[in-house]
């Protein structure tokens, strides 16, 4: 619980483009995935797939590209290629690890809530001071990826809290829906792909000089955005 009014009771983070840049390194696999295949993937065509579920991602690239085998394959290459890039390179964002340190000094719960696999979230975990996370939500142990609620869902139920209480710090438009729909008032930090306004959410350029104290202020609106 958090240890007065001022603060949430939990904060709920999405990892990729919002805790750290891996953005840029999941497009530039898809990049190279789809040319050894002999087709072309755009930054446009990419962009497509910033905050979906891996599988989600995997099946488009299917779709819509010479790319062939099992959506498992091509999760697997692109995850493990990924993993190697960050364990080389952990690319935060500006603000976003201050920020999670202050709240776990300050006895704010966080859980990490992303639709890379398990293998990659570890890899920022092993980065952080033991208990940093509470909870740890990821694309392999969920049902239902983002844009659904179940993602969020299930990170309050292990934090035994209330949605509503908590914040979720998003930067997708799939993960800020996903937030929204499971009740949590969400700050978005656009980045890598512009974020439309939704109703129960805010945005903020950077998470750059934002403190615990400010979150409760920067979502009482919210409600009505």
């Amino acid at each position: 619980m958090a240890i007065n009014n001022d603060l949430p009771d939990a904060v709920l983070w999405d990892m990729d483009g919002t805790l750290i840049d891996t953005e840029p390194y999941w497009i530039a696999e898809e990049k190279s995935l789809v040319a050894d295949a002999g087709g072309v993937w755009t930054d446009e065509d990419a962009h497509q797939l910033v905050g979906n579920p891996l599988a989600v991602s995997a099946q488009i690239l299917i779709d819509n590209t010479p790319v062939t085998g099992s959506v498992e394959a091509i999760v697997n290459r692109l995850l493990t290629r990924v993993v190697h890039r960050v364990k080389h390179h952990m690319p935060w964002r500006p603000g976003a690890r201050d920020l999670l340190i202050e709240l776990n000094r300050t006895g704010v719960p966080c859980a990490l809530v992303t639709m890379s696999y398990t293998e990659l979230a570890e890899i920022l975990i092993e980065e952080l001071p033991p208990g940093t996370f509470s909870a740890v939500i990821t694309g392999d142990i969920v049902a239902n990826g983002k844009p659904h609620p179940e993602p969020y869902l299930t990170a309050v139920a292990a934090l035994e809290v209330r949605p509503e209480n908590c914040i979720a710090i998003e930067d997708s438009p799939t993960g800020t829906k996903s937030a929204v729909a499971a009740g949590v008032p969400t700050i978005a930090v656009p980045h890598t792909v512009p974020v439309p306004y939704i109703t129960g959410s805010v945005q903020v350029d950077s998470l750059l000089g934002v403190s615990a104290a400010d979150l409760n202020q920067l979502v009482s609106t919210a409600a009505s955005t």
